[in-house]
């Protein structure tokens, strides 16, 4: 846990993904996903009802990824392991995408 949210870590050293319930009273039931570099804002622009830049790691190029919005599982999914993959080391990186 990071500040309370549950927060999930590569090798318990770096952190992926927070998950995070009304954060500040900001109405928002969401995933904080780091994200492939330079993605950020192409991803955001695209999907802004679904995606947003989130407070503190916004600026490290993570996402923010609204689940109260019904998502799309599958894409969930798909926007965790890229956030997995984003932050792990090549080789533990390799055994997730490939």
């Amino acid at each position: 846990m990071i500040h309370g949210a549950p927060t999930f870590f590569v090798r318990d050293k770096k952190s992926f993904v927070t998950y995070v319930d009304d954060h500040h009273s900001d109405g928002r039931l969401a995933l904080w996903c780091a994200a492939p570099p330079g993605m950020q804002r192409g991803l955001v622009r695209a999907n802004p009802e679904q995606l947003f830049v989130p407070p503190y790691v916004g600026f490290r190029g993570w996402i923010g990824v609204r689940l109260d919005r019904d998502p799309d599982w599958d894409d969930i999914e798909r926007v965790i392991r890229e956030a997995y993959v984003a932050i792990a080391p090549k080789t533990r990186a390799a055994q997730v995408s490939g």
